[in-house]
């Protein structure tokens, strides 16, 4: 990698610096509330104060971090939809999981079958044209 290019993958955007708190219950999860300021410190006020939660599920695999944004304009209300914002977004980080599942187990290909017990199509669409199951330049015998 050249030196130019770490430089810039590494460089803080002084235009979007935020001050970070972090509130907490030390049990449930936390909120951030990320106030925008200027590069010498001071408060931005022509940007939002944003808020953030954080929980986390536990799983087979171990703990899940679980982040989402709050629509909130005081830490008050921010408290008030942090359940609702967190039942959103584990619905929508398993909802995500599953469709993991589903491309996964969709794209396993049987050496030397040709459908075979899991029927036509069982490596999953746009299979034949990938170069697999007989597509491309792959023939089954």
């Amino acid at each position: 990698m050249a030196a130019a290019e770490t430089q810039n993958e590494f460089q803080i955007d002084t235009e979007q610096l935020y001050h970070e708190e972090v509130f907490t219950d030390r049990r449930v999860g936390s909120i951030l509330r990320l106030t925008p300021v200027t590069s010498d410190g001071s408060r931005d006020t022509s940007r939002a104060v944003v808020f953030l939660g954080q929980t986390q599920v536990l799983t087979q695999a171990g703990a899940l971090p679980i982040n989402f944004e709050i629509k909130a304009d005081s830490l008050k209300q921010a408290l008030e939809q942090f359940e609702h914002g967190a039942e959103q977004a584990v619905d929508d980080t398993l909802e995500q999981i599953k469709q993991l599942q589903r491309e996964a187990a969709s794209s396993i290909v049987v050496p030397g079958g040709s459908g075979g017990a899991a029927g036509p199509g069982a490596a999953g669409p746009g299979a034949l044209g990938s170069g697999l199951l007989g597509g491309g330049g792959v023939k089954s015998r």
